[in-house]
């Protein structure tokens, strides 16, 4: 494994990440907008709970002069919900917002936020471009801590080529996700740069369970990788499905994996040769990262999870701004967001770009009956 190596305990960072601020005594309101029901609570309520931490962490050590106070309401994994929890929040006079989880909750709620002028940072959204208007502007108060789609797709092609020695691919998609078709987009086009051969497409919807017509397809099909960039509700039983039709090809996908219930799915038998790019490894030797671990189990009685590691530094970099913009207004807090640089995050190290992306690495996770075996460092080079 090759991680980046950080020195500073938790409670070190919450003292260090910015001087000396001037608040008034009243609290300093931050807002949750997450899936805590819904397709995507096992998301969303991981998120909640690390924001909640960080929260409870400043508090106690504390981090800003006045105490942080925690809004949240559930989106129920619904676009028309996720708008709604945002004009709700802004009522709140929230200083910033953390969250949704998925990417078209996010969407679903950034022209409120940006038209309320209330700054909010995605954890997760990974959609290409999520920043940007449709003018080619980019949305002046939303910011994400997560790399982009076509980012990790590359990062997947480079090692699908470079690490596995793959020639042929076989590319299987979600039609009714915008997530998946991104992820899959940047794949084809970073591994035929490398010389690949797409050998076959294949695409399924939302919500379904039997693949069986996708993987007949693909039995006795002469290809080296599958790279199947969808969510792990379907993604587990798709690997179950695969592996019990005789098909033993490694099996590579996107973030979307990142839950316990994908191997409970998939059943730990058929977890093998199952690989995907993250943001986050518990077998990171990083002392700030075990602290992180330490610290949420202590809290839940749980592992976390890519998604909670995201939160939990979505929610720092926003506490951070406030303390750096030493005032709570909002204009403020904004600015102070736009200059985040050299972050010391538990998903690694990094800084806000022009385009409020941030600069950063991945991880490739491997899966070994069920098991996490391998996480290494990945780029898209």
């Amino acid at each position: 494994m090759n991680f980046k190596k950080f020195t500073v305990s938790l409670a070190t960072m919450v003292t260090l990440l910015a001087p000396v601020s001037v608040f008034a005594q009243d609290a300093i309101k931050i807002g949750g907008n997450f899936e805590l029901s819904g397709p995507a609570a096992s998301y969303g309520s991981m998120m909640s709970k690390a924001t909640q931490l960080a929260i409870k962490q400043a508090n106690d050590n504390k981090m800003l002069d006045s105490t942080v106070e925690y809004v949240e309401f559930d989106n129920k994994s619904d676009l028309t919900e996720a708008t709604s929890v945002a004009n709700r929040l802004a009522s709140e006079d929230v200083v910033g917002v953390v969250g949704p989880a998925t990417s078209g909750d996010v969407k679903a709620q950034m022209s409120v936020l940006d038209e309320a002028k209330v700054p909010s940072l995605a954890p997760a959204a990974t959609l290409d471009g999520l920043t940007m208007k449709d003018n080619g502007d980019v949305f002046n108060y939303f910011y994400r801590v997560s790399f982009e789609d076509s980012y990790q797709g590359k990062a997947a092609a480079a090692y699908a080529v470079d690490t596995l020695g793959a020639k042929k691919v076989v590319v299987v998609t979600d039609q009714a996700n915008d997530y998946s078709l991104g992820l899959a987009a940047a794949f084809k086009g970073a591994f035929q740069e490398k010389g690949g051969q797409v050998a076959s497409e294949a695409s399924f919807q939302t919500g379904d369970t039997d693949f069986s017509a996708v993987l007949t397809t693909l039995v006795g099909l002469d290809f080296d990788v599958l790279y199947v960039p969808v969510y792990y509700t379907e993604a587990g039983l798709f690997i179950k499905q695969a592996r019990e039709m005789g098909i033993t090809q490694p099996i590579v996908g996107g973030d979307g994996y990142h839950s316990d219930i994908l191997v409970e799915l998939a059943g730990a038998e058929n977890a093998n040769d199952v690989y995907y790019t993250s943001h986050f490894s518990t077998k990171s030797d990083d002392e700030k990262v075990k602290a992180f671990i330490d610290a949420y189990k202590a809290e839940y009685n749980e592992e976390p999870d890519t998604f909670a590691a995201l939160a939990y530094d979505a929610t720092y970099v926003m506490l951070d701004a406030v303390k750096r913009a030493g005032s709570t207004d909002k204009e403020a807090v904004n600015k102070a967001l736009a200059e985040t640089k050299d972050f010391p995050g538990i998903t690694g190290t990094f800084t806000i770009d022009e385009n409020h992306n941030p600069v950063k690495t991945a991880t490739m996770i491997k899966l070994t009956s069920g098991e996490v075996e391998s996480a290494e460092e990945v780029t898209a080079e």
